[in-house]
């Protein structure tokens, strides 16, 4: 039996990501698959990195079910892509800006990273900052407060439920993100969440790139014209 050097196989994966990259490139169409945003968002990553953002809400059904494949994203990302998270606040029957205003919160306090997953489950699976209730499939009669996102961070994080609120409500730079967010999102032309924005100059979607598994291609390959 023929044995394949390591260089041999090496070979054949440069020939078959080169093969691959063609594919996609040929299959992504501007317009239909992604769509560029004019004028382009500036960025806040430095020179040589590319800015990958999903605009997300905790109490968007279909920004949970989405979780897995961010997950899938953040691992293919190459070295330099940043991936960062906006949250949206257009839909104020489901109390969006209240999470919009706790993810802040959580961020300013440095504790956002380690518990986005848990307020997500908070809200679909354990269902104590539930929006919708799941026997009328209508809106939770008792829709979560800033308050009770600030037990749930102190329970979750460790952040005394005071300590929280203050930063919620009276930190001015969870206002001046919660500003920028709202420009973003305004500038980006999104409608829809989940949303990826690529380096503040494509906007795209999973129905739009042709489902979950499309989406992480297509990003992976804007994130590499992108990197040129």
């Amino acid at each position: 039996m023929r044995m394949i050097t390591s260089r041999q196989l090496l070979l054949g994966l440069l020939i078959f990501s080169a093969a691959s990259q063609v594919l996609y490139a040929a299959q992504w169409t501007e317009g239909v698959n992604y769509f560029k945003i004019l004028p382009p968002r500036a960025v806040s990553v430095p020179k040589g990195k590319v800015e990958v953002t999903e605009v997300f809400s905790y109490a968007c059904p279909a920004c949970n079910a989405f979780v897995p494949i961010m997950h899938k994203l953040a691992q293919k990302l190459p070295a330099n892509a940043v991936l960062d998270y906006v949250p949206a606040a257009f839909n104020t029957s489901e109390d969006w800006p209240m999470f919009q205003r706790a993810f802040y919160a959580a961020q300013a306090l440095g504790i956002a990273e380690k518990t986005h997953d848990a307020m997500f489950d908070a809200v679909w699976k354990s269902r104590t900052l539930a929006t919708i209730d799941p026997r009328t499939e209508r809106l939770a009669e008792h829709m979560p407060t800033i308050e009770d996102a600030a037990n749930f961070y102190h329970q979750v994080a460790g952040v005394s439920v005071q300590a929280f609120l203050d930063k919620a409500n009276k930190d001015f730079t969870v206002d001046t993100n919660i500003r920028s967010a709202e420009a973003f999102v305004f500038g980006c032309r999104v409608d829809r969440t989940p949303t990826i924005i690529v380096n503040g100059k494509y906007r795209l979607y999973a129905e739009s790139a042709g489902g979950p598994d499309q989406l992480v291609e297509l990003v992976l390959w804007l994130v590499a014209q992108e990197s040129r």
